[in-house]
């Protein structure tokens, strides 16, 4: 096994937390803030008969298993007024229609926040309360306050808003499937950037997830600074090479 230093291109990748994310418009305070986008009407959204409408987000998460890269999160707000048509779980779509909603989710939702949490985090806090963290983070991103929030499922992170898990709402419930979509399709993003500096473990194939093929290139090249050490295969070979 071998493990060299990085060059020059992969520290520079890996300087910024959960190696600079793309989709990151904020300040560099390591906080995991990530983009958010608002679209508002030029009138305010209402009931026939006044009243206004309770905003509810979706939320879901992508990368709770893979033995590298950050963990993803995004919270969506759908505009009943501009629907999207195909919106399912993420993991049920192909990568080139996951690509094209994410589009149109980022076009029609009335709002959107995507945030991570490092690799670091991961390591420090478990991938559960980091998944957790992620969520907060893309909630908060959203710039409206929702009235409530759809989790997908069993646990809830700790909003200042109501909150209820659905088990399997990515598949049930339109607003956490546009949810799962951005956190896919953001994080993949993310992975194929990696790549571009750490070719050799063909990320921008499994993105990070334990394949075969990403065995080997452990095996071969030994963990990178993007790989979670308390993931039990990477913590082995790191004990190996003590």
């Amino acid at each position: 096994m071998h493990s060299g230093p990085a060059t020059a291109a992969q520290s520079s990748a890996l300087r910024n937390p959960a190696c600079a994310p793309l989709y990151r418009k904020g300040g560099d305070d390591g906080s995991g803030a990530c983009a958010a986008s608002v679209w508002m009407a030029d009138a305010p959204l209402g009931r026939p008969g006044g009243g206004m409408i309770h905003l509810v987000c979706g939320v879901d998460e992508a990368g709770r298993g893979p033995l590298a890269g950050p963990v993803y999160a995004a919270a969506v707000i759908l505009d009943p007024r501009r629907p999207i048509h195909g919106l399912a779980d993420s993991k049920k779509l192909s990568e080139r229609k996951r690509e094209s909603l994410a589009v149109e989710i980022r076009d029609r939702a009335l709002a959107h926040g995507i945030a991570w949490a490092s690799v670091e985090e991961i390591d420090s806090i478990n991938i559960l309360q980091a998944t957790l963290l992620a969520m907060r983070r893309a909630v908060e991103a959203l710039g409206i306050l929702p009235t409530e929030a759809l989790i997908d499922g069993n646990r809830c992170p700790q909003l200042a808003i109501p909150v209820r898990a659905i088990i399997g709402g990515d598949a049930s419930e339109p607003v956490i499937s546009a949810a799962s979509i951005l956190a896919k399709t953001a994080r993949d993003a993310e992975m194929r950037r990696i790549h571009l500096a750490f070719p050799q473990y063909g990320l921008d194939r499994h993105k990070g997830y334990d394949t075969a093929i990403h065995r080997a290139a452990l095996n071969l090249h030994g963990p990178a600074p993007f790989h979670r050490r308390s993931f039990a295969p990477v913590r082995a070979l790191l004990r190996e090479a003590e």
